[in-house]
């Protein structure tokens, strides 16, 4: 928090804040983030409350942000999407929030009209100071079906208490370990709500899959309440609660598609192989096209010189049924060997002495 952003300089010293933003503090435990809260004026004379939200990671910036729109939206809150303020963010009339990198802010217009209208300069300005690896939502929410408008509603977490409290409280949630930087995200579609845990390692899956098959079939036994669906889709597990029966469940989960991605912490050791294999397909794909471009040139000028050299011969035919002809070979030729035909127009031709 500088003493001055652009046109703004502040009037008063950053100051730790307690509650940081409204509804998020019982999210992370205190040692996982910090906010502070600095006031500035710009010279036009609006004034501004800026309150930074540090985590530890960007996907923890980003679960922030999505559980402020979640209570926000519950309140009545009416909250607009920003565009070209940080990575995304809401606003209402007088407050824009928004993430960036591992930061959360918040900037609230203390003045009226004057204020609301230097908000989105401010906010754009405090964004350009702020530095960001990805730039970009965590991939997981990317992986909602219809995730461009799930998006809107859906809530990331990154820790167990923070799913719970935006999928329900759902008992069967209690068995998921969050170690090892495990995500999730959960999403309603019509009455049923989606929950997506990603784990950062197979194994991981695995031994939690077998944990949540063991709750699943405990809660069963005891007559309490159990996903309408469940299924280990790679490195996720997947449930859906509140769904109108088991084939919309699965045909939910269906929509959901694992991508795993191999990241070398070195160089990748299968790099030539893989350059091998890119340039034998651009070659292969070359030849084939060529092939398939002079075949069909081949073709092409087959059918053209068939179709010309047909027009020819009926023309030659018609023009050969109008004259009277006699023929020695059938209608086909006249040798003329009797000299029965004239060679020439003996009317055109110039007489002894015609010049």
């Amino acid at each position: 928090m500088p003493d001055k952003i652009g046109d703004f300089r502040a009037t008063g010293k950053a100051v730790p804040s307690e509650l940081g933003l409204p509804g998020i503090k019982a999210l992370l435990d205190s040692s996982d983030y910090s906010t502070a809260t600095r006031t500035y004026v710009s010279a036009k004379g609006g004034t501004f409350v800026f309150t930074l939200a540090r985590a530890r990671t960007e996907p923890a910036a980003y679960a922030l942000l999505t559980r402020y729109a979640a209570e926000m939206k519950s309140k009545g809150t009416s909250l607009l999407k920003t565009d070209g303020v940080g990575t995304t963010g809401y606003s209402t009339p007088q407050q824009i929030v928004f993430f960036k990198g591992t930061a959360l802010v918040s900037i609230t217009a203390q003045a009226s009209r004057k204020g609301q209208d230097q908000l989105t300069d401010f906010a754009r300005s405090i964004a350009a100071t702020l530095p960001s690896e990805e730039n970009d939502i965590p991939a997981l929410v990317k992986h909602l079906p219809d995730w461009e408008t799930a998006q809107e509603r859906a809530v990331f977490a990154v820790s167990k208490q923070a799913l719970q409290e935006a999928a329900g409280n759902q008992l069967v949630l209690d068995a998921v370990d969050f170690t090892g930087g495990t995500e999730a995200v959960t999403a309603t579609y019509d009455s049923s709500r989606l929950v997506i845990v990603e784990f950062s390692t197979p194994q991981l899956s695995i031994d939690n899959d077998a944990r949540i098959e063991a709750r699943i079939e405990k809660l069963e036994e005891s007559g309490l309440p159990i996903p309408s669906a469940y299924r280990r889709v790679g490195n996720y597990s997947v449930f859906v609660f509140g769904a109108q029966d088991k084939q919309a469940a699965g045909q939910l989960i269906d929509r959901i598609s694992y991508e795993k991605v191999v990241q070398w912490l070195g160089d990748n050791p299968r790099a030539w192989d893989r350059l091998e294999k890119e340039f034998n397909e651009t070659t292969g794909g070359l030849i084939v096209g060529v092939i398939k471009a002079s075949g069909f040139a081949a073709l092409l000028s087959l059918a053209v010189g068939t179709v010309l050299g047909g027009l020819v011969f009926m023309r030659r035919r018609a023009q050969q049924a109008t004259t009277d002809k006699y023929s020695d070979a059938g209608g086909m030729l006249r040798l003329n060997m009797d000299d029965l035909t004239p060679q020439t127009d003996p009317s055109r031709l110039l007489g002894k002495g015609d010049s």
